[in-house]
């Protein structure tokens, strides 16, 4: 099919992130502190080792020390709680990541409890959205930031623009509903949340300036869900094996003003987003430093 859209990719944007992290954590060092992020990854599933290897290659890369736990996938409740209150009493960690997904008999939502706010590289723990909703300094989910950094970057107005989010989502869709409704250069956006389960949600992206696709359902978003000339995100993903499966289906290009790539799009800037977190939490358990958005 004839590709019309023009392509949003996430790489320039990490690497940019990258180089300014890159300087905030040879900073923090000159002045005798290594920015740490800490990782926490419980049984032996292969993706979630790989993604656990690949953060600790790009720590190594910007600076950071990368402290590991594995635990078992035998591990209960309480050896996660444990792991990660050693974390939370090391002075020498800055950032603790449990990766998801846990085994099935752990509950995630009271790991992220556990984390102290302090550290919560994710920005998932419920003080750190409550001072996303309030406006207030502190990390930002990193999907999100990282949405909102890709679409800055490649100069997509926002300010009084439709923006429609499919998919409500504690990771995604709501807090990045809050993020781009904030008055600020890069937001300030008409924000409307729907899910799949509204009828007819296709009325609401069709009238939008630009959509992101926040579901989790692959190929969920079509050409026939989009006004012509819009902004297409795809933010929500899912996997086959090792095959990357998005929610915003290829064909929308045919549609689409600017569109993001199915692989090197929202992906890299979650991870430059998980690592600008960590230097930011580490130079505020440093010197008090105000956090950047």
């Amino acid at each position: 099919m004839p590709r019309t859209a023009r392509l949003l990719p996430g790489r320039p944007v990490a690497e940019a992130v990258f180089a300014e992290v890159t300087a905030r954590v040879a900073a923090l060092r000159r002045a005798g502190v290594v920015s740490s992020l800490a990782t926490i990854l419980v049984g032996d599933d292969s993706a979630s080792a790989g993604y656990i290897r690949m953060k600790q290659q790009r720590a190594a890369e910007l600076g950071f020390a990368s402290p590991h736990i594995h635990l078992p996938g035998s591990a209960d409740q309480a050896d996660l709680l444990r792991a990660i209150q050693d974390y939370n009493a090391d002075p020498a960690v800055h950032a603790v990541l449990v990766q998801h997904p846990v085994p099935g008999h752990l509950d995630y939502p009271a790991a992220v409890l556990a984390i102290d706010p302090a550290k919560d590289v994710d920005g998932l723990h419920p003080k750190s959205l409550g001072r996303l909703a309030a406006g207030l300094p502190g990390p930002v989910p990193c999907t999100p930031a990282g949405i909102e950094a890709l679409l800055a970057f490649h100069q997509i107005p926002l300010a009084g623009r439709d923006v429609v989010i499919l998919g409500r989502g504690t990771t995604l869709g709501r807090p990045l509903s809050l993020l781009l409704s904030q008055k600020r250069p890069t937001a300030d956006a008409a924000v409307t949340v729907v899910h799949s389960g509204v009828p007819g949600w296709e009325r609401h992206t069709r009238r939008a300036d630009v959509v992101v696709a926040a579901v989790g359902v692959p190929g969920i978003l079509r050409p026939e869900h989009l006004r012509p000339g819009a902004v297409a995100i795809g933010g929500g993903v899912r996997y086959a094996g090792r095959r990357l499966l998005p929610d915003l289906d290829e064909s929308c290009a045919t549609v689409a003003g600017a569109i993001t790539p199915r692989v090197g799009g929202v992906g890299p800037t979650t991870v430059a987003m998980l690592f600008r977190n960590a230097v930011e939490l580490a130079e505020r358990q440093t010197h008090g430093a105000t956090e950047r958005r």
